[in-house]
């Protein structure tokens, strides 16, 4: 049909048995799902039964070469993103990648070069980017609401887990088959969010602690400090060994701040810039107003799916370029390094630098099986997977 874009699912452990789950049943209007692949053979079969139209694949290059779909969805462990994306969009398939697009900006450079000569588009699934609050802070920051940026905290401590999660799959928590910890896993909507909303930062010192709340060799905790180019600082704080957690960001800037927490908004501006309040000889006294915007129920991985299919069918603007990815990334691993090395680092960083430190750790990591043991077939998604607040 030629509103419909057909689609292959590559990788379909939990999140991606959930996007299947969604397409196979009409969810997203201009989708359909027409071919699913895993290298489980104990997770093929379930596929097979749960989707017994669907054509399964137990090899990447097979779906992709089969000539049944014009784009991929990739949900696969974060190494393999970047290989299967290259040779999707040398196939001429367009791709849209799970979070993060790769463990390090090298190989996402890659992909957009391969996306960029294959003319295909590359969309990545940041999905919280739909959320009304995080665009409506997007709008303030880039409408000038609230000046010149002064200062960035976001504290985003929920995302808890048990040993449990980290035992439920080979992959997980390791350099080798997860390329880190909270920082690559969990914490990458949210340093998404922060660089698309308040900018790219000119540098970043970071803290990250490997296996302080779990038996993990990768960080479960990570702080960072990063400076602008006009001064203005952020922090960064995110764990998964707090229980109960926050989830708080303030941004504050010369004409005002705006604080997002609790499924809320609140924007309070001043009536005179700070700039030139600062030098009046009238009392301490530079009025408020308060704008408070309640958030919105929604599902972002739906919006980011018809945003995708409409992009490719209908020439849509992109919510979240796969181009975009590296920023994301570059704060992870500019994080990472800043971390190992005890420096501060300086963006745009080394990516080769990186690429091979990474690389390093990959090569010494205890992770060894090529295949998860993680076998649940997911039918919803589950709410953790957009904007938690508790």
């Amino acid at each position: 049909m030629e509103n419909i874009l057909n689609i292959g699912i590559i990788g379909v452990g939990n999140i991606g048995s959930a996007h299947a789950s969604s397409i196979y049943r009409s969810d997203v209007p201009h989708m359909k799902l027409c071919a699913l692949c895993d290298n489980d053979s104990e997770r093929l079969k379930k596929i097979r039964a749960a989707f017994p139209d669907v054509p399964c694949y137990s090899c990447a290059s097979e779906l992709i070469e089969s000539g049944s779909v014009q784009a991929v969805i990739i949900a696969t462990p974060h190494p393999a993103h970047p290989p299967i994306a290259k040779l999707a969009f040398e196939s001429g398939l367009h791709v849209l990648t799970e979070k993060p697009a790769g463990i390090d900006c090298k190989s996402v450079r890659g992909m957009m070069e391969a996306a960029k000569k294959s003319g295909k588009l590359f969309g990545v699934m940041f999905n919280q980017r739909a959320s009304n609050l995080f665009r409506a802070a997007y709008d303030i920051v880039h409408t000038g609401g609230l000046g010149e940026l002064r200062r960035v905290v976001w504290i985003i401590t929920n995302w808890y887990r048990k040993q449990a999660y980290y035992d439920s799959g080979d992959w997980r928590a390791s350099f080798g088959g997860e390329g880190g910890g909270v920082l690559i896993n969990q914490a990458p909507h949210n340093l998404d969010l922060w660089q698309w909303i308040c900018g790219m930062p000119k540098s970043i010192f970071a803290k990250c602690e490997v296996g302080k709340y779990h038996d993990i060799e990768v960080e479960d905790e990570a702080t960072i400090f990063a400076q602008y180019e006009n001064g203005a600082n952020a922090v960064f704080i995110t764990t998964t060994g707090e229980y109960p957690g926050t989830n708080r960001l303030e941004i504050s800037g010369t004409k005002g701040k705006l604080v997002i927490e609790n499924n809320k908004l609140v924007h309070t501006s001043i009536s005179v810039d700070e700039r030139e309040f600062r030098y009046t000889e009238e009392q301490f006294k530079n009025s408020e107003q308060k704008t408070e915007i309640e958030g919105v129920r929604y599902n972002g991985h739906t919006l980011i799916f018809e945003n995708f299919a409409r992009a490719v069918l209908f020439g849509e603007e992109l919510i979240a370029s796969g181009y975009e990815a590296v920023n994301e990334l570059t704060l992870s691993n500019a994080a990472y390094l800043s971390s190992w090395t005890g420096k501060e680092i300086t963006l745009p960083m080394d990516d080769e630098l990186f690429a091979r430190a990474i690389a390093e750790r990959a090569k010494n990591s205890r992770y060894t099986s090529k295949v998860t043991r993680e076998s649940e077939i997911i039918v919803a998604y589950k709410d953790k997977w957009n904007t938690s607040w508790s």
